[in-house]
């Protein structure tokens, strides 16, 4: 029968590893995603997500729909000794490696950040990528030995510079510069644990103009041959830019707040800005109304993902703040058995279940849709609202805040139950990783 014929699906990681899994012709996404969770060990790859080449674009997969959605005819005409490629790619990023509990995971999102650095054209941030590359030095090699790097040496290769620069910066400054005084950036960073080196990379890496972005290319006329338009979902909205020539000329910078919608009615897509503004509609087109659906779901998961973290983020930067400062000397390891526990019933990992429902772009997914080939409706209309209400503002000092931060810092019920502040539960995950992390950077909660 044809529901127990048999597809083979190659996914490639950022690590350039490989994983291999079986599945029957009528699968759907979500299946390839639990085997690539059970092979790699881990419980949640919530800021992942799977993607398929198509048009020369990464489109990351709608988990419920059908893997035939995805790869058309020849996935019901071919066999099991060809496999089909998926790729496990960052779909979300974040502004703080902490909110990242399993090693395993934060592993991968530093690897592709990693590569995305070396692929940058970020050539009015020279300065930064000497920073990066000596972070992740210090993440990869740990502390600079004198037999790595001795002055009176005339080579200094204990690494290659096309391994942590972008080409272009090499071509521009020599390798011989690069071997020269590189070196000297990383033993500033003696001492910092290897985990600590990547976490930093990580947060420097939030800086670069093109780092963590995920662009999608578009046209400015329906009849335009060439995409000239790249549209970048980053960490805190939506960046606009035009190729010319090979270089990107930012057109718009625009944070969540700044939309007031998006809107796609087959391969057209609309961004409107709020009024205060005073832009002008703008108005592109995509490869295909399916490329539309998809990038209006990631646009949308993505503003979810921002509401539902930056809490987290903003409890993590004051306790990172405090410790800068001294201000707490001790510290303790919390159960990591716990974390996991907590995770589960966290709003952090569990909301991003709930965006497909909230984006309001579910109903373009119909049962009946599913069991036939999707289908390109160009007078359909799709439409999201982006209602961003800002979080309210903490303060530190405030007494029941601080008191129960404290607790949680010397270590007080930390593996008993501990009454959390109702506003923080959704963050008090993050919190134990910050002070767990500090405190031994060898414990795993994979």
């Amino acid at each position: 029968m044809r529901t127990k014929q048999k597809r083979r699906v190659c996914i490639l990681l950022p690590n350039k590893q490989h994983l291999d899994c079986t599945i029957t012709v009528r699968a759907r996404a979500q299946e390839v995603l639990n085997s690539v969770l059970k092979q790699l060990g881990v419980t949640d790859l919530y800021i992942f997500g799977l993607a398929v080449l198509r048009d020369n674009e990464y489109l990351f997969l709608d988990l419920d729909l059908k893997l035939s959605k995805y790869f058309g005819k020849r996935w019901n005409r071919s066999s099991t000794t060809v496999p089909f490629i998926v790729f496990l790619r960052v779909q979300y990023y974040i502004e703080n490696g902490q909110l990242i509990l399993s090693s395993k995971v934060q592993q991968l999102y530093y690897t592709e950040l990693r590569q995305r650095v070396l692929r940058s054209q970020s050539r009015q941030q020279e300065a930064l990528f000497f920073q990066l590359a000596a972070s992740a030095l210090q993440a990869e090699v740990g502390n600079l030995e004198q037999r790595d790097w001795n002055e009176e040496e005339e080579e200094r290769c204990y690494f290659l510079p096309e391994d942590y620069f972008p080409s272009w910066l090499i071509k521009r400054q020599g390798r011989a510069y690069l071997l020269q005084h590189c070196p000297a950036l990383h033993e500033e960073l003696r001492g910092v644990t290897r985990s600590q080196a990547m976490l930093q990379f990580i947060k420097e890496a939030g800086s670069l103009q093109d780092g963590p972005v995920t662009f999608y290319r578009m046209r400015q006329e329906k009849r335009e041959r060439r995409s000239s338009i790249l549209l970048g979902v980053v960490l805190k909205g939506v960046h606009i830019y035009e190729e010319v020539e090979g270089k990107l000329y930012l057109l718009h910078n625009l944070s969540w707040t700044d939309i007031d919608r998006f809107t796609f009615q087959g391969k057209r897509f609309e961004v409107a800005a709020v009024g205060s503004l005073c832009l002008p509609e703008l108005v592109y087109y995509t490869h295909s109304a399916f490329h539309s659906k998809h990038i209006l779901r990631h646009l949308s998961d993505s503003h979810r993902l921002h509401i539902d973290t930056r809490d987290a983020v903003l409890y993590i930067q004051q306790l990172e703040d405090m410790e800068a400062s001294h201000f707490y000397k001790e510290a303790y390891i919390c159960d990591t058995e716990g974390l996991r526990q907590r995770l589960q019933t966290s709003n952090l990992t569990s909301s991003m279940s709930d965006c497909s429902a909230a984006a309001g772009t579910s109903a373009a997914w119909s049962n009946e849709e599913e069991e036939e080939e999707v289908e390109e409706d160009e007078d359909s209309v799709t439409e999201f609202e982006l209602c961003v209400d800002e979080p309210e503002e903490v303060f530190v000092d405030d007494p029941a805040e601080v008191s129960w931060l404290a607790e949680l810092i010397r270590g007080a019920s930390v593996d008993g139950q501990v009454v959390f502040p109702s506003s923080w539960e959704a963050i008090t995950t993050e919190m134990k990783q910050v002070l767990r992390r500090r405190a031994d950077e060898g414990v795993s909660v994979d």
